[in-house]
């Protein structure tokens, strides 16, 4: 028996892209599906709303529920987590997924979406966790999954779109301090980012900054059958892909390696030539089962 079996998931920005992927790679697993997303009524440049997302999930024969959601908003999120616990009977992992993407420099940025990106993906992701809080301390083996990347301060990743940078670091923060926060609730807090763009609607709307050549499928999977394990709950970890070598990495909040793997399959990595990775994945589906199994 899969161990999401019966699960009851909150996956928010849920209704396309790297959400959507993640949704239905845990309902494949057994999971129940909380969909929390803003668009209920189809976008003109966006595909995709929390229904028909919904009817994709429920093919996997589990528990459904779009919820339409601004992350922005206390009242909203509020209503939404007491609604997926009503009829669910429980919260045990949370998937802090919707973010905004605005990849301009400080020059041509407007403050207006300057306040999208830190309201939500900083302040939405600190609400919907601290939301959550109350429901996921009941539950046997709690979690929280923050799409963000581990904080790394050179130059580079500041210099041409410093306010998206600042937003994503922010969510990762959220990650190294409520690991240690909910700690003593033995709730995992960890973070998963690929290494490459992921080719999702968000993608087409950056005027060409970003091309689809240099991206991933949302599809790319996201979980594995990983040969060793780390053997404990982990808190406060982030887990990298790569594309050139189709590596997912694990690294602490100090970044350090926990375990090193130099293979898979027909496919062997050098070790040399890899900085320390600490788990190989097929792809990024088996990497979130991973994380969401500890």
């Amino acid at each position: 028996m899969s161990q999401f079996k019966n699960k009851n998931v909150v996956v928010t920005g849920a209704s396309r892209g790297i959400g959507l992927s993640i949704s239905k790679r845990l309902a494949k697993e057994g999971a129940n599906i909380a969909i929390l997303a803003k668009t209920d009524v189809p976008h003109p440049k966006l595909n995709g709303t929390i229904f028909t997302a919904a009817k994709d999930i429920e093919e996997f024969g589990v528990k459904v529920l779009p919820i339409k959601t601004d992350i922005r908003f206390d009242d909203q999120v509020e209503t939404a987590i007491e609604k997926v616990n009503y009829e669910f009977g429980s919260i045990d992992i949370l998937v802090n997924n919707a973010s905004a993407i605005n990849l301009f420099n400080t020059e041509t940025l407007s403050m207006k979406r300057f306040d999208l990106m830190q309201d939500i993906n900083v302040r939405g992701t600190y609400l919907c966790s601290k939301t959550c809080l109350p429901f996921l301390k009941k539950s046997s083996n709690p979690h929280i999954l923050n799409l963000s990347p581990p904080i790394n301060l050179k130059p580079k990743w500041f210099e041409n779109f410093t306010a998206y940078t600042l937003s994503k670091y922010a969510m990762s923060m959220n990650v190294l301090g409520m690991s240690r926060e909910y700690k003593k609730y033995n709730i995992a807090v960890n973070a998963l980012w690929t290494k490459t763009a992921i080719n999702t609607a968000a993608i087409s709307m950056l005027g060409g900054f970003v091309s689809p050549e240099q991206c991933r499928k949302p599809e790319i999977g996201l979980l594995i059958e990983a040969e060793q394990q780390i053997g404990v709950n982990l808190r406060g970890v982030f887990f990298i892909g790569d594309k050139e070598s189709d590596v997912i990495a694990a690294l602490d909040f100090e970044c350090v390696p926990l375990l090193v793997k130099t293979g898979y399959g027909s496919k062997t990595l050098e070790s040399e030539n890899l900085p320390k990775y600490i788990k190989v994945f097929r792809n990024l589906s088996d990497a979130v089962d991973y994380v969401l199994s500890l």
